[in-house]
């Protein structure tokens, strides 16, 4: 399927979204002071073990200190994964772990040592960092230290596998590990040389100036997102990268230009007055993602609940009735449901554990279309994720590789008035709520009480309630007044004895 990349240029933030048959497939935002960390290479100090944790806290300059798990400082290659794009299926051959070395065996407090970040911090977490440094190109990834060639699984055909396998073999430097990227399909060996003298170039750089500083001190910074974009997206199925920015086209075209020349006549400037997103018809799709509730178009919906720990998302029928018997419309709902599903964890980023609960099916051969179905369609998002069988109560489990947040929590904060619950207690709630603390009251006869509320309540308890407010002042010779407030929470009020 022919694609696009759109790169929106505004002030302080970039957007680039990849459209695939004209809707938006996969959308990342960068703004300037909130970059994405990894990738980025520091020379950091080891602030404390954990034994009990198998795991170390690093002071690398940040706000807070970055987490080191043993695993990523054993020889297991899955942890050059998330340098290569979460797009990218890696082939990756794990060298055997040395399980039987305890962390503190490793490394110890007040320690050098050079770490990337392998994971953004994600809410109160710190970014996660590996010992072992990987530096991607266009073509290939550099792995210092390790003499391993892996071949990105999305090459399929065997006779380029081997080509490219055979190709860089014949030039990898030793003590030198490699990687092919999927964008090496086709490249000949004059380009995939250049890459590799350029991950070079910059690997020398960095070992100089881990010499010459101190930590915490950051030594190498990866591409901006309007350049990683052509780096990391551009495929062959990519059929043009359209970008707003007259400073920025300039800048993207000097770039391919010096590295990836054959990329230069896709790049192309947009200048229609009508914004790049809205003229190409991806404002929408955003919206949705952002969205509790999305429909269908036969009337059926999903609704999706992220949480700190998991996904949850749920399949309904909504409106739809169907035409023959409920197994069918049930069947209908939920294949319809498997695309906007893979669409939306693709679009929305979702990582960690998803659940996925279809409505229940009697048929198991209804099941087994719906999980078929289902894996079909996630075959386009290109992070690492692993689907199990659906179950007896129609819910399929399944994990996805997350290395930044979820668009969600990109784009969106904790609702200041609900507090992030999603609802709030109605009026009427609140009303009884009043009543009861009311009644327990003791004062003089004729004291006056205020019950400051918002209006809501306020006209709750002056109109519909009004009966027991006078039961109230009467069998407690007390008398109330009511008062609203319309710049305080609904669920907030006071209760005043003068």
């Amino acid at each position: 399927m022919e694609s696009e990349i759109l790169i929106n240029v505004t002030f302080e933030e970039v957007r680039v979204g990849l459209v695939e048959g004209g809707q938006l497939v996969e959308l990342y935002v960068e703004r300037e002071k909130e970059a994405s960390l990894v990738g980025n290479i520091y020379k950091g100090k080891v602030l404390k073990v954990l034994p009990g944790m198998q795991s170390a806290f690093v002071d690398i300059g940040l706000e807070k200190a970055a987490f080191l798990y043993v695993a990523d400082v054993k020889a297991d290659l899955e942890s050059y994964a998330p340098f290569l794009d979460e797009e990218e299926q890696l082939e990756l051959t794990s060298i055997r772990p040395r399980n039987d070395i305890p962390i503190e065996d490793l490394i110890r407090e007040g320690q050098e040592l050079l770490v990337q970040v392998s994971k953004d911090p994600l809410g109160t977490k710190g970014a996660r960092v590996t010992s072992y440094v990987t530096i991607p190109g266009r073509y290939l990834v550099l792995m210092p230290g390790l003499d391993h060639v892996g071949i990105s699984r999305r090459i399929t055909n065997d006779e380029e596998r081997s080509r490219l396998k055979a190709l860089v073999d014949s030039f990898r430097p030793q003590g030198h590990g490699l990687i092919v990227r999927t964008a090496a399909e086709g490249a000949q060996e004059e380009e995939l040389r250049q890459d590799l003298e350029f991950l070079l170039l910059l690997w020398k750089d960095i070992q100089e100036k881990n010499q010459r500083c101190s930590a915490p001190m950051m030594l190498y910074s990866d591409f901006d997102l309007v350049l990683r974009s052509v780096r990391d997206m551009m495929s062959q199925d990519v059929e043009r990268v359209v970008i707003d920015s007259q400073k920025e086209f300039q800048r993207l075209k000097e770039f391919v230009n010096t590295y990836f020349s054959k990329l230069s006549d896709k790049i192309e400037l947009y200048q229609s007055n009508e914004p790049l997103f809205e003229a190409y018809g991806v404002e929408p799709d955003i919206a949705r993602a952002l969205g509790r509730k999305v429909w269908l178009k036969s009337g059926g919906y999903i609704v999706i609940d992220q949480t700190e720990a998991m996904t949850v998302i749920d399949v309904n029928t909504g409106k739809f009735v169907g035409k023959e018997n409920l197994e069918n419309t049930i069947l209908q709902t939920n294949l319809e449901a498997v695309k906007e599903i893979a669409y939306q964890i693709r679009l929305r980023n979702l990582g960690g554990i998803i659940i996925v609960d279809f409505i229940d099916m009697e048929l198991q051969e209804n099941r087994d279309r719906v999980f078929n179905a289902f894996k079909e369609a996630m075959k386009r998002d290109k992070a690492k994720n692993t689907i199990f069988n659906i179950s007896e109560l129609g819910l399929i489990q399944m994990t996805r590789k997350r290395v930044r947040e979820s668009l969600g929590r990109k784009l969106c904060e904790v609702c200041p008035y609900c507090d992030g619950k999603g609802f709030v207690l109605s009026a009427r709630t609140i009303c009884f709520e009043i009543f009861r603390k009311l009644q327990k009251i003791t004062a003089p006869k004729g004291t006056k009480v205020i019950i400051t509320a918002h209006p809501e309540v306020a006209e709750l308890l002056s109109d519909e309630k009004s009966y027991i407010i006078e039961t109230l002042e009467r069998t407690k010779g007390i008398e109330i007044i009511i008062k609203e407030n319309k710049n305080i929470h609904q669920e907030n009020y006071s209760i005043t004895v003068l």
